[in-house]
């Protein structure tokens, strides 16, 4: 009668036929990851036209401190979100194939600043700082609303408050806009550019007018 395999070298077998295919499985996930970020497009929020523009000749430093925008959690990635029409799903398109060059928020903050300060001859003290005693527009803005239709549009809705640190002053605004799109991811991209730098022209016309009167209204 031939004796039994040892229990333990049994387990110690098995454990090593799992070990290996839990290996070759991670190695194919991480193949496949790598094939779908290899062939990846990347895009900015910082379209040409704002980053041509020609600050304004000024006497008088501005100073602004953007800080972090608060997106929806949906959208705070490197991917590219999509969404459907109105009345036709509430399902989000994640893309990995298509990408903003860092996450959308660092990309919306940084487009944001780029339109401003280059409308105001502004300096955004977050990136260049500033002297002691400088006063300050400090800038938080809220993306209430980024939906990205491929071949139709791009819907943003921003809310922002502007406050003055010498004086204290405070000011609210919200604006909405739409931007329609042609065919084509670079077509969506080019959309989003041009919603993201309407807002920042939205937001720098609102501070221009601050500056002169306190309770100035909201821009349109």
């Amino acid at each position: 009668m031939k004796p039994l395999l040892n229990s333990s070298k049994m387990t110690g077998a098995l454990r090593s036929r799992l070990l290996t295919g839990v290996c070759v499985l991670a190695a194919a996930v991480l193949l496949t990851a790598c094939a779908n970020t290899s062939n990846a497009r990347y895009y900015t929020l910082t379209g040409p036209a704002a980053s041509a523009l020609t600050p304004p000749a000024s006497t008088t430093p501005v100073f602004i401190e953007l800080a972090p925008v608060a997106v929806p959690e949906r959208l705070a990635r490197p991917q590219m979100v999509l969404s459907k029409p109105a009345g036709q799903s509430a399902e989000l398109e994640l893309l990995e194939q298509y990408r903003w060059t860092s996450s959308f928020e660092n990309e919306m903050r940084d487009a944001l600043s780029v339109g401003i300060t280059n409308r105001l001859g502004a300096v955004d003290v977050r990136k260049s700082g500033r002297s002691q005693g400088q006063a300050v527009w400090r800038i938080a803005v809220q993306l209430r609303q980024f939906d990205a239709i491929e071949n139709t549009r791009v819907d943003a809705a921003f809310s922002w408050t502007a406050r003055r640190s010498d004086t204290g002053s405070n000011a609210v605004c919200q604006w909405a806009g739409s931007e329609t799109v042609g065919n084509g991811m670079d077509a969506l991209a080019q959309g989003a550019q041009r919603i993201t730098d309407r807002a920042a022209q939205m937001i720098a016309q609102h501070l221009a007018a601050l500056a002169g009167n306190p309770a100035a209204p909201c821009p349109r």
